[in-house]
């Protein structure tokens, strides 16, 4: 086996600029990928940056954010030759693995934590939201939250009271 190749994609409910801030600082990228020397090849901002790999192993990275819908795609690439000479076969699948790996756990805890706990089908938290466990979603923009069963409103709208010591709806 010549090169190690990988390709990762995970969606995020999250913000594409909050996502590109956590590989901007290039003190997280010793903690992301700790065996990797890694070089600015093209930083695209918000679109991600392109690394050159140097060191034990040569090639080239990307992490590239694609929005889509109310959050943002992830892609990572990974294209590693060991400095020294290929690998044998097997060893080179076992890395190709091994990196494999790295990426959806590296994918997977950036949506842990930047999720802050959002529930699948629930909106995206607000970056500066507290997250409180059994709490309801905080409503979307432009709407109006329901009135709580058994209320003033549930009442009024089955034809009941509208509270008390009042008539029943559509009484004059």
């Amino acid at each position: 086996m010549a090169s190690v190749d990988v390709m990762d994609e995970t969606f995020l409910v999250v913000d594409r600029a909050e996502l590109a801030a956590r590989f901007a600082d290039p003190r997280t990228w010793g903690e992301l990928w700790p065996d990797l020397e890694l070089r600015v090849f093209t930083d695209r901002g918000d679109a991600g940056i392109r690394w050159s790999v140097t060191g034990e192993w040569v090639g080239s990275m990307e992490v590239w954010l694609e929005p889509v819908l109310d959050g943002t795609v992830l892609h990572q690439f990974l294209r590693l030759d060991p400095a020294g000479g290929p690998l044998p076969s097997r060893e080179g699948t076992r890395e190709a693995q091994r990196r494999q790996l790295a990426a959806k756990r590296i994918a997977f805890a950036l949506k842990a934590e930047l999720e802050r706990g959002r529930r699948p089908g629930e909106p995206r938290v607000p970056r500066s939201a507290t997250v409180v466990v059994g709490a309801p979603p905080p409503a979307m923009p432009g709407t109006v939250p329901a009135a709580p069963q058994g209320g003033p409103a549930d009442t009024a709208a089955r034809g009941g009271a509208a509270g008390p010591g009042t008539g029943a709806a559509g009484e004059g």
